[in-house]
């Protein structure tokens, strides 16, 4: 008795005719699982930290408890970060409280590999800080480059004119606004940076080289550069409610194939890369495999494959 043999599912990066088409890896949540490093921790020693909150009279409640990174029950180390955003189970990465390095704490994370982002959000536990500022590497973290800003303060922060008009001589600038530093809500407060908003050549995109570098990354960095009230004068007890909480760091994009991929994969040595078609190579397919250089390498777009040929390359050939 034979056991009937199933098709092995379309290829999407070519048409049925084996003609070779755009394909695109899935929309992912690049952070999700990935590690990030922070500069500031709490919990090595034990510390006490406090939140507070407004009751139904109006009157102030301080809610005060211990962080302590060998209790896994008391600890908000930086995992809690990228694990599973859970309405119903939220869990914090906290910074260190009433530290005098509060006004320079960073949080890294590398994606291992080139992505093309749409958009980066960080989802607060208490109140959002009043001034922070996105960064990028496309180099796996030896250069860095500002991506945006947000401060109630953007030319003191950081030089910047606040809500600076994009245009297509400046699309790769980076943005200050203040629509983000309002305190409301006090807790559960998201931050949002769309890379690709108010870009005048976004509707483009497949023909904007200068947008699909903008939006290329291997590594973002975050800088928190000044909590909302903080002054560096406050006593301890008065300390212990200022400090920095995220419950979750997202980044939506795609692995970058440059069209010329449907997916991404482990190698032999565990580095994430395109598994490259059209006959092209590279950890993000950007050059033709040897002997595939008839055609210049070109990123597919929708309506051209831009597939490498060689020299004894014929669709015809034993026909």
């Amino acid at each position: 008795m034979f056991s009937a043999q199933s098709n092995p599912p379309p290829d999407p990066c070519y048409e049925e005719m084996s003609e070779p088409r755009r394909c695109i890896p899935d929309f992912v949540n690049a952070a999700f699982g990935k590690e990030v490093k922070a500069s500031s921790e709490c919990g090595s020693p034990p510390t006490r930290y406090c939140t507070t909150s407004t009751d139904d009279k109006g009157e102030v409640i301080r809610n005060c408890q211990i962080c302590d990174a060998s209790n896994p029950k008391r600890a908000h180390p930086t995992p809690y970060l990228t694990d599973l955003n859970n309405p119903n189970n939220v869990t914090c990465w906290m910074s260190e409280p009433f530290s005098q390095s509060l006004h320079n704490v960073s949080l890294t994370l590398s994606l291992g590999k080139k992505y093309e982002l749409t958009y980066i959000s960080l989802q607060f536990c208490n109140q959002k800080p009043d001034s922070l500022a996105l960064y990028k590497s496309m180099d796996y973290g030896k250069t860095w480059h500002p991506f945006q800003f947000y401060s109630s303060q953007c030319r003191k922060m950081y030089g910047r004119q606040n809500r600076a008009v994009i245009t297509k001589a400046n699309e790769q600038e980076a943005l200050c606004t203040d629509a983000q530093s309002n305190v409301e809500p006090i807790t559960g407060a998201r931050i949002a940076f769309s890379t690709l908003e108010g870009r005048p050549s976004a509707y483009d995109f497949d023909n904007s080289p200068v947008l699909q570098d903008w939006v290329t990354a291997t590594d973002i960095k975050v800088v928190f550069n000044r909590l909302v009230g903080w002054t560096g004068n406050e006593n301890e007890t008065l300390g212990q409610t200022y400090f920095y909480a995220v419950s979750d760091f997202a980044v939506g994009g795609r692995c970058k194939c440059n069209g010329h991929a449907s997916r991404c994969i482990h190698d032999r040595d565990g580095l994430l890369v395109c598994d490259c078609k059209h006959n092209t190579a590279g950890r993000d397919c950007e050059r033709c495999k040897p002997f595939h250089f008839d055609r210049p390498w070109g990123r597919a777009t929708a309506h051209e494959a831009h597939e490498c040929v060689g020299k004894f390359h014929f669709n015809s050939l034993f026909l």
